[in-house]
């Protein structure tokens, strides 16, 4: 963890990060994730609900589905899980976005008066640890990160797709069908770890050399937050919509009392109001 001092201090490293991947600028193989308070962690929706909510999982997937019919968010299990990460269901999902600005706007939404965290995964390097199956499937489409309908090809169900890590629990990353603006306009990535009772930071730990974090403090965070607003990087945009419009309107007029944001941090499809602060 690196605490920076200046937006242009994060910016740079950030450029530097992807230099470091050795992508081309237009192509980063990057994915980010801001927590709004140091104090937060990577953990799964699923995770919690804290006793054995392994258990749940298949229970909580099964009736989202049956009660959620009238939906169609595609046919495989991967855009059911996508659409209930998006509504705020438990899941082993956990919200990853392209862009740094994104990740950013979540991480300075919200309780001005404390440090932030500013997470990176090279899902390149991360894909290359993949089990087999998995990583000829990207070979073949010549793709960074899976599609729902890729990844159904590989893993059917979970069941499938937790077979595959041969005790070593694997992480993936996948764009999730485009449900709606708030998809869109977050450029959002999903992820999704081969054993739902290990957690990303135990998966970073392991890997330690995929990942760079930033310690944003508080004063940071609120030139930053400057920044971003300048930008037109605001609830307006990423969470479309009169509850995006109340959000930043609340902000917008009582900025030195916004203390409640997603518990989990992240770029967070669901929105705002549909997570409690952890």
């Amino acid at each position: 963890m690196v605490t920076v001092s200046s937006w242009r201090e994060l910016d740079e490293a950030i450029n530097e990060a992807g230099r470091s991947a050795g992508a081309l600028p237009a192509h980063s193989t990057l994915v980010f994730r801001g927590l709004a308070r140091s104090t937060y962690s990577h953990v799964s929706g699923l995770a919690r609900l804290k006793g054995d909510y392994a258990a749940l999982e298949a229970h909580l997937l099964r009736n989202f589905r049956k009660y959620a019919h009238r939906q169609a968010p595609g046919p495989a299990i991967w855009d059911w899980l996508a659409l209930g990460q998006h509504h705020g269901l438990p899941t082993r999902l956990l919200d990853w976005t392209f862009s740094p600005l994104v990740a950013l706007h979540f991480a300075t939404a919200s309780w001005p008066g404390e440090d932030a965290v500013l997470l990176t995964v090279d899902c390149a390097a991360a894909h290359r640890l993949l089990p087999d199956p998995l990583r000829a499937c990207l070979d073949t489409e010549g793709a960074l990160v899976f599609t729902t309908e890729m990844l159904a090809k590989v893993a059917a169900d979970l069941a499938c797709f937790d077979g595959l890590s041969g005790g070593r629990p694997f992480l993936a990353f996948f764009e999730p069908p485009s449900l709606d603006e708030r998809v869109i306009n977050q450029s959002s990535v999903l992820s999704a770890l081969s054993e739902p009772t290990f957690q990303l930071e135990q998966w970073l730990r392991e890997h330690s050399g995929l990942a760079r974090a930033w310690l944003i403090p508080a004063g940071v965070k609120t030139e930053i937050r400057q920044r971003l607003d300048q930008a037109n990087i605001t609830e307006r945009v990423l969470l479309p919509g009169l509850g995006g419009l109340a959000d930043w309107l609340r902000r917008y007029y009582s900025p030195c009392d916004i203390e409640s944001g997603t518990d989990d941090g992240g770029a967070s499809m669901a929105g705002r109001r549909n997570h409690v602060s952890g």
